[in-house]
């Protein structure tokens, strides 16, 4: 595949013409190249020609780290307050994303054909921008991830979003963001119809080599 960096991500393209895509977030302190090396490793099928965008989230001061600048998504001020959840940031990086979205269909790839995946932060934003789609997405794929501003979900979740597969992945062990957090999510989405798998692994704020079999399974089943 061919690599190329920008200012705002890395970027991997097949050979061949891209027939699909898949948007991935990196966590919170990363950056877009932090997942770049698990891509061979899942071993698609050269039938699934995909375009693979690794976005750099912008640099802002983290509450919940001193306020010190990282690349982060949104702001953190508390994990137990959701009262507290930086609104304005979240919708900014998931107006990001979904230029993202435009910028692949506009290179042909359709929409049904375009996988939103995240890490942390970056799969907090994946599940609050590809539910609220107007038309559906080939999936979601959240890992080690929760649903951000829940509240606002029952108003604000589309026909499409619903009906979009989503993947769950989580840590039992996780000592960053609870397992609790990434199951209540998961409940709260079935309730409201929501396509949830869910899979769970004894490891901590990480990803397993089980796991990156199960995200190739699942990628392969979304973009056959």
């Amino acid at each position: 595949m061919k690599v190329t960096e920008s200012t705002e991500a890395v970027q991997l393209d097949p050979e061949a013409p891209a027939n699909a895509a898949v948007i991935w977030l990196h966590g919170l302190g990363a950056d877009g190249k932090d997942f770049v090396p698990l891509v061979p490793e899942l071993r698609l099928p050269a039938s699934i020609s995909a375009r693979f965008v690794f976005p750099h989230a912008p640099v802002r001061p983290i509450t919940i780290n001193g306020g010190m600048p990282m690349r982060g998504w949104y702001d953190i001020v508390s994990l137990t307050r959701s009262d507290q959840q930086d609104e304005t940031g979240i919708r900014a990086s998931a107006a990001i994303v979904q230029a993202l979205i435009e910028c692949e269909v506009a290179a042909g790839v359709p929409r049904k054909r375009i996988v939103l995946a995240g890490f942390s932060q970056g799969g907090a934003i994946a599940l609050h921008t590809g539910l609220r789609q107007a038309e559906p997405l080939a999936g979601i794929l959240a890992l080690s991830t929760y649903l951000p501003l829940h509240t606002h979900i029952f108003s604000e979740l589309t026909p499409a979003g619903r009906t979009t597969p989503i993947l769950m992945c989580h840590g039992l062990y996780d000592n960053v963001l609870p397992l609790s957090l990434g199951s209540s999510s998961r409940d709260g989405l079935r309730q409201l119809g929501c396509q949830v798998e869910w899979r769970d692994y004894p490891m901590q704020h990480q990803v397993c080599a089980e796991e990156i079999a199960e995200i190739s399974t699942w990628l392969q089943a979304r973009l056959a």
